[in-house]
This record gives C-alpha cells, sequence and structure tokens, in this order.
C-alpha cells in the first residue's frame, strides 16, 4: 500500500468512527517506517476536519463527533512516540486552553501535538479556561503566544474577553493572541483584534513560525 492510499484509509476510518481500523493502519505506517507527523497530519487530522465539516451540515451531531474522537486519539497515541521533534531556531513558549464553558478539546489537543512537535514549549490549561487564567498564566510563564479554540458560539464572546483583559492590564502588545475552532472565521477574529485565526493546526505552527520569523 502506498503512502497516500494508507492516509486516505486512515481518514476514511476516523470519519467512520472506526478505531481499531485506525490503530491496524497507524500500527502499519509505524512498520513501513513513514514520517509520524505527516501520518497525523495527513490522515488523521484530514478525517477529522470532514468530521467537522459533516457536523457543521448536520449531517453528524455531537455523539459522532466525539466517537471520531476517540479514533482519532487512538491513531494519536500510537503514533505520538514517533514523532520526531524539531528543534526551533527561536525560543517559542504558548499558552493554550479551550474558553471557559466549552469542553470540547479535540482541536486544542492537535494543535498541542503539533506546536510540540515543532519545538515550541507548550503550556496547556485544558479545557474550561477562565479568562484571566490565560492572562494570568501568560505573565508567570512569560509567555510569547496565547491560543484559544472553542467548538461552541455561545464561547467566543471569551475570547473576546480574553483580548480586553490584556488591554485592560496594559499588556495587549506582549502576546500575539491566536484563535480557531469550528465557528470561528478571520471575520470573528478581525472584530476581536485577536491577531490570527487559523482553521486546523498545522497552519496554527506554520502561522506561529511565520510570526516569530523561523
Amino acid at each position: 500500500m502506498s503512502k497516500e492510499e494508507l492516509f486516505a484509509k486512515i481518514k476514511d476510518a476516523v470519519i467512520e468512527m472506526d478505531d481499531e481500523t485506525v490503530e491496524s493502519l497507524c500500527n502499519e505506517a509505524i512498520a513501513e517506517n513513514f514520517d509520524a507527523t505527516e501520518v497525523i497530519r495527513e490522515g488523521l487530522i484530514k478525517g477529522m476536519d470532514r468530521v467537522g465539516e459533516l457536523y457543521a451540515t448536520g449531517e453528524y451531531f455531537l455523539p459522532e463527533v466525539l466517537t471520531a474522537s476517540f479514533a482519532l486519539n487512538a491513531g494519536v497515541d500510537i503514533l505520538k512516540p514517533y514523532m520526531k521533534k524539531e528543534v526551533s531556531t527561536k525560543p517559542v513558549k504558548i499558552v493554550i486552553g479551550v474558553v471557559e464553558g466549552d469542553t470540547h478539546d479535540i482541536g486544542k489537543n492537535l494543535v498541542k501535538i503539533m506546536c510540540e512537535s515543532a519545538g515550541f514549549e507548550v503550556i496547556d490549561l485544558g479545557r474550561d479556561v477562565p479568562i484571566n487564567e490565560f492572562v494570568d498564566v501568560a505573565e508567570k510563564e512569560n509567555a510569547d503566544f496565547i491560543l484559544m479554540s472553542t467548538l461552541m458560539t455561545t464561547t467566543m464572546p471569551g475570547m473576546k474577553a480574553v483580548v480586553d483583559e490584556l488591554t485592560a492590564r496594559g499588556i495587549r502588545d506582549k502576546y500575539k493572541v491566536m484563535i480557531g475552532g469550528g465557528p470561528i472565521s478571520q471575520k470573528f477574529c478581525d472584530e476581536i483584534g485577536a491577531d490570527a485565526y487559523t482553521v486546523d493546526a498545522a497552519s496554527c505552527v506554520k502561522k506561529i513560525k511565520e510570526i516569530v520569523g523561523i
């Protein structure tokens, strides 16, 4: 089986919520010495992206999204020990979390994995993170970036609240604020005064590198 065929099968297995097939195919990818990061990016993440599209159009509901995420995580668990970690030419420290009121952390976890693979230091606040915690931890850790995600429209205002809190404390210019998630758009990013919006984990890493000049 070619690399492209294997990636396509992994993608389909995630969409079909078939964790056993995902595990089998990911083990096959390791046996073939395929790059683990590429398998995650081109197989697992693309599958989850499609699941997100199906959710957005109403063909999938949250139970399907969560079941697909179990399949994705099963693959990540197999592949993660084999991921090659880059050495970043510039130190980059990131605070990441899902905004308060939202417990959906699939996308956030993928961004964390890809950022760590790129050689960035990641402080993961988890999910349902209070507004002040993003700011307090960024200050305490002397971070460079604050990354926020959400899957729910009702919690999107929390992202603006973090930007507003940074401004209120007079420290807005210290951090690059990046946002993402199902309902997020470039328009919303511009409206709340965030620095960047990206559609997926790979794009997020690429944007961070672009911002810091790596």
